[in-house]
């Protein structure tokens, strides 16, 4: 079964269900309330449940005139009925251990009452029951078809509790709280739907058979703290007793315990008859437990978190999806598929790779070529076709996206008058085993076809990434002889919630038209190395996003000025005591990994200042080893007393650098990494973790070694090790 049938099984299970389970989880966090609220009743005794049934009836014994039950409520607090010295009967909550009264039985609150009868049938009598039933068992299909999106999503069984890739808000607390959510959403699920059948007397009978025993008649009686059976039964094991109406012999005791129920001579102490609780009753007991959370205070936190974690599914899966509806391929073509030169199949699962393709296709219009984009399901014959461009992402263990499905067929039987040069752009994540798969498969298809010819190598773009994306544009602009321009859609900003950041030092213009800037928050931030600093240029409002690195209570930035960089020339005008305006994005999985023996720094150019900030931090004095790519021996200049100081501090263990100008024998940083292949294998061996940050240039010739390196080495690929995350990457 495809993906896509099982998403779209999920999300019509969901809007069928939508309003029944909205106001079932609703009424499900207000009832899930009345245990905590229970539990925190000061009637709860410690050590109870190891006291003995005959040492509190004794107790009660002598404390009152006559008790007619004992029992064990929902909340497993001892409650007892009895006739008082005074002569009066009542009924309250005892101190087992004392016998004295603790406080009246809780009154059941008018909301609590409401919310039950809503929850349960939804003041619709037995259509409301069979109701809730019903979408119970649809909120059990809707987790089951989600276990099935999470595995095709993580790529397996194995995977399924590993990193997720985060795409958007929704998409990743969707999987990350249903992976943990999961177990209590079937519990609830199962145990409602097992209730509602209940009800309904569908299920089979529940009534105890007794089996009788022959005892004799006695004329003594003992006291009742002398019999066996409550010696030996503990409180835990009780759900109630109750004592008999009159001396006579005949009159006996009504012992229920958890698992049976015992009918006890009143005389001797004897069963007279016992009755196994059936299996349903069984269940029935645990499954009220399970469902409502009764006596144990954890579990209905459990269930109040689950209740608040359907409803953000419930938002969530549709903001997905309507997100998903906006980034469908709207197909804008102005040109037919045989009369367009240049041709663009999309694959695509969640929509992230067709808004690639779209700024690829508009591009190719604004410069008056004529274009036509599709799905890569819609495969045909193109007559005057002379560029075919395929962006795909790959999805679960390797697997065509559904609108991709049919192409490998497709390919198969059509046939092309003419030849077509192509380019396959794969879209993934390095965090699973099969990156960009599917693309690589695409790719391998076509060079067998004789009809296409490499217009260039398979581009692989990770976590959709932009600034990749414009290197792979940038590339096939060479091979085509194009002038494609995209830029960054502009986010929408509010400048109000800008901070002003004051400037505190700024070093000149290095030979690679480097500088450092550092600078100060005016208002406390929260910020570390390796978050990331936006600005917002006036002139065209489009988001920068530097790396940071945190030197005491300052940001420093390591700056590339470009000829025409809008931004980085704005920012080496700034002068000292100036103001800019920018604010911080946190960037979580690129924090100094406290936790590892042993930390590896890789950087070229201006990537090295997250790690400046790093190394200046390590006040644990984690061994730590940076390996830096620069052009010159200058073009360190800017950088070393930071580096001559986290020596002297012992806060950088070694130092590794590659010069491409330096020397007539060009130096990069992937060399280093071959030279240095058994210490990093052992590094990462031994749990150690490896930060890349820079260009996505050198991020693909690093990882490309790296994973030779772990292949060879460990016998693992990379992508072992980024799952473990060993592998950090924050490159641009």
């Amino acid at each position: 079964m495809t993906i896509s049938i099982w998403r779209y099984s999920h999300l019509l299970l969901a809007l069928i269900s939508a309003l029944f389970i909205f106001i079932a989880t609703v009424t499900g966090i207000v009832l899930a309330v009345e245990p905590i609220s229970n539990q925190l009743q000061p009637y709860a005794i410690k050590k109870a449940e190891t006291l003995v049934l005959s040492e509190t009836l004794k107790i009660l014994k002598n404390e009152y005139d006559e008790v007619v039950t004992l029992n064990i409520d929902t909340n497993d607090f001892v409650v007892v009925s009895v006739i008082t010295k005074n002569g009066k009967s009542d009924t309250f909550y005892v101190n087992p251990f004392t016998g004295k009264k603790l406080g009246k039985l809780i009154k059941r609150a008018s909301i609590y009452e409401f919310a039950t009868n809503l929850h349960r049938s939804l003041f619709l009598k037995s259509t409301g029951r069979f109701l809730v039933g019903l979408f119970s068992f649809l909120l059990l299909l809707i987790a089951l078809t989600g276990i099935k999106l999470i595995l095709k999503r993580q790529g397996g069984v194995k995977r399924f509790f590993s990193k997720v890739v985060y795409e958007n808000f929704e998409q990743y607390y969707h999987v990350v709280i249903g992976r943990y959510t999961l177990i209590p959403v079937v519990i609830i699920t199962i145990t409602g739907i097992f209730l509602s059948l209940e009800k309904f007397d569908a299920l089979p009978s529940d009534r105890i058979i007794y089996k009788s025993f022959d005892i004799k008649k006695h004329s003594k009686k003992l006291n009742v703290q002398d019999f066996e059976i409550f010696k030996i039964t503990e409180l835990k094991q009780l759900k109630s007793i109750e004592f008999p109406f009159s001396n006579q012999e005949e009159d006996y005791f009504m012992l229920e315990l958890k698992d049976e129920t015992l009918h006890i001579n009143q005389y001797s102490g004897e069963v007279i008859s016992k009755g196994e609780t059936p299996f349903i009753a069984l269940a029935s007991h645990w499954s009220i437990i399970l469902h409502t959370g009764q006596g144990t205070i954890i579990w209905s936190i459990i269930l109040l978190l689950t209740c608040f974690a359907i409803l953000f599914f419930m938002y969530s899966g549709f903001a997905m999806s309507l997100k998903r509806k906006e980034k469908t391929l709207k197909i804008k073509n102005k040109f037919k598929k045989d009369e367009s030169e240049y041709i663009i199949l999309v694959g695509s699962e969640t929509g992230n790779t067709i808004s690639f393709a779209n700024l690829f296709f508009d591009a190719l219009i604004a410069k008056g070529h004529t274009v036509f984009i599709d799905e890569l399901n819609t495969y045909s014959s193109y007559r005057k076709a002379k560029q075919l461009i395929v962006f795909t992402a790959t999805y679960g263990e390797g697997e065509a996206p559904s609108n991709a499905k049919k192409f490998q067929s497709l390919l198969e039987s059509v046939h092309q008058d003419n030849s077509i040069k192509y380019s396959v752009v794969g879209f993934g994540s390095l965090m699973y085993p099969d990156f960009c798969k599917y693309a690589i498969v695409v790719d391998a298809l076509l060079q067998k076809h004789q009809s296409f010819i490499p217009n260039s190598p398979i581009f692989k773009i990770n976590n959709q990434s932009f600034e990749a994306f414009i290197t792979w544009l940038n590339q096939w602009n060479k091979t085509t002889q194009l002038s494609l321009n995209i830029e960054r859609p502009k986010p929408k900003i509010n400048r109000k919630k800008l901070k002003n950041f004051e400037v505190v030092k700024k070093t000149i213009l290095n030979v690679d038209d480097t500088f450092l800037l550092q600078l100060r928050p005016n208002k406390r931030v929260k910020f570390q190395s390796g978050d990331l600093l936006a600005f917002y240029p006036e002139e065209d409002g489009i988001e920068r996003l530097y790396s940071i690195g945190r030197v005491g209570d300052t940001i420093l930035l390591s700056i590339k000025k470009h000829d025409f960089g809008i931004c980085s020339s704005q920012l080496n005008t700034l002068t000292l005591k100036s103001m800019t305006k920018t604010k911080i994005k946190r960037n979580l999985d690129f924090h100094f990994p406290t936790y590892a023996k042993q930390v590896v720094m890789i950087a070229n150019g201006t990537g090295i200042a997250p790690f400046l900030g790093m190394i200046s931090e390590n006040d644990s004095q984690i061994k730590t080893h940076l390996f830096w790519g620069g052009r010159t021996e200058d073009s360190l200049k800017i950088y070393s007393e930071i580096i001559d100081r986290a020596f002297k501090e012992k806060a950088l263990s070694s130092f590794h650098i590659a010069y491409s100008q330096e020397l007539e024998e060009k130096i990069y940083v992937q060399d280093l990494i071959v030279e240095k292949a058994i210490f990093l294998a052992e590094i990462l061996n031994n749990g150690g973790v490896i930060m890349i940050c820079g260009s996505i240039a050198m991020q693909n010739r690093v990882l490309e070694v790296l994973n030779k390196i772990t292949t060879e080495k460990l016998k693992q690929p990379l992508s072992v090790f980024e799952n473990n995350e060993q592998i950090k990457i924050d490159c641009y």
